[in-house]
């Protein structure tokens, strides 16, 4: 059954929601839970459910995601595996970049078709969940639908800012509304939460079914789609006019997801990681998620205190140290007497040499990592920060929002620093 099937991974747009985490990067490849980059997910959950052929579409800040993917993904010359990137290339059809979700898959269509495959799984590159794909496959074969859409249960707060479907009893996909805003339109695509619970799902209050952006379409049924129309995005254009047209069916889940669209919801991902019962598991049974390995030596806690947390592989703590509801990167040095809180130290790229030291040295250049007496509070500190002595990142205004500096930017209260930032001794934001 999944050897018929090819799945698609969409890079994403521009993410300026996520600026400045983005604004060297593409969403997929912005590092996540210390070790991690969010096309890790996708790309998991495809390998746990055997699905091994993997094209990923790109467009923006792309090279550090390709260097990711073929430093990590590698499978062996027999099984016909592969993660493969799809960049957006001007050719004698088209010269200009991807104009949305569908477009990006319409200028690929020859890519995916010229293998015999039955099923293409269209998947978003920048969500936290974990999913067998298995059973969104059965369930569109034995309902012999031509389109299947991934559905979560939500209230009406997050209905306003999702793509709602209305099932009927069958959990058939009978009307679609992106991002409903009146009452009107929300009362349109609720759905009879008697029915939800037909079907398996408790509603306890959230009678409306967000689209995951989890797509599975018949092959022929998705290319004729495309060619017929000049759709440019799924949600917006694509879906409402195919309910009309085919069968379109609903694949009901109540897991955890988490669209990783803002800094707040990036911010809160990472943070919930380290909670004592945390509400997505990197390292579960069931599916451990896969990334690059480093060979890293073990972390250093030299007399700190550390309160849940998340510790990655190289990392130096040194005597004084409080961490608490953090998460710190790969190779993060941390001084002496810092004070960390409910951040995410991205940590670093490479370790500096003996040479890099004394430069530093030279130029009166704080080295990588965290300076001694270093207070840092509800921030989010990009890869290869230096930061030196008492420094304090702590959002001292108060400001939800704030215009961009050379150093930092603040996003929905959270202070979110430059990737290379450099902070000199005493500094303050």
């Amino acid at each position: 059954m999944t050897s018929r099937v090819i799945s698609l991974i969409l890079g994403g747009g521009r993410g300026t929601r996520l600026y400045p985490l983005t604004k060297s990067r593409s969403k997929p490849a912005v590092p996540i839970a210390g070790k991690y980059r969010l096309i890790d997910i996708p790309i998991s959950n495809c390998i746990h459910s055997g699905l091994n052929r993997i094209f990923v579409l790109t467009q923006f800040n792309s090279v550090s995601l390709h260097r990711h993917i073929a430093n990590t993904y590698k499978f062996d010359p027999f099984g016909g595996g592969f993660v493969e990137i799809l960049a957006a290339q001007q050719t004698m059809e088209h010269e200009s970049w991807y104009q949305g979700t569908a477009d990006a898959v319409r200028r690929n269509i020859p890519y995916f078709t010229e293998n015999p495959y039955d099923l293409v799984l269209i998947l978003s590159g920048d969500q936290l969940y974990r999913m067998d794909f298995h059973d969104m496959i059965r369930g569109h074969l034995e309902t012999r639908a031509a389109v299947t859409i991934a559905a979560l249960p939500v209230a009406e707060k997050e209905a306003m800012s999702c793509g709602i479907m209305r099932i009927q009893a069958d959990a058939r996909v009978v009307d679609f509304e992106e991002k409903p805003k009146t009452p009107d339109k929300l009362e349109r695509v609720r759905t009879d939460p008697s029915w939800l619970e037909r079907l398996g799902l408790k509603a306890d209050g959230r009678p409306y079914l967000a689209s995951m952006g989890i797509y599975l379409f018949n092959r022929s049924v998705l290319v004729d789609l495309l060619r017929q129309s000049d759709s440019t995005d799924f949600g917006h254009e694509l879906l409402p006019r195919t309910i009309q047209t085919h069968r379109v069916q609903a694949h009901l889940f109540d897991g955890y997801w988490e669209d990783i669209g803002t800094v707040s919801a990036f911010h809160k991902a990472n943070i919930d990681l380290t909670r004592d019962d945390p509400p997505f598991d990197f390292s579960s049974e069931d599916g451990p998620i896969f990334t690059r390995p480093r060979f890293l030596p073990c972390s250093r806690v030299l007399g700190a205190t550390v309160k849940n947390s998340l510790i990655c592989d190289g990392s130096v703590i040194c005597r004084g140290a409080v961490i608490e509801n953090s998460v710190i990167g790969v190779r993060a040095r941390i001084g002496e007497n810092v004070t960390i809180r409910d951040t995410y130290i991205m940590g670093i790229d490479y370790p500096e040499s003996p040479q890099h030291l004394a430069d530093n040295t030279r130029l009166n250049r704080p080295a990588f990592g965290i300076g001694a007496g270093s207070v840092i509070e509800r921030a989010i500190v990009d890869k290869n920060a230096r930061i030196g002595r008492n420094v304090r990142i702590v959002n001292q205004a108060g400001a939800t929002d704030g215009e961009e500096t050379a150093t930092h930017v603040i996003r929905d209260g959270i202070v979110v620093t430059h990737k290379n930032i450099v902070l000199p001794d005493n500094a303050s934001i």
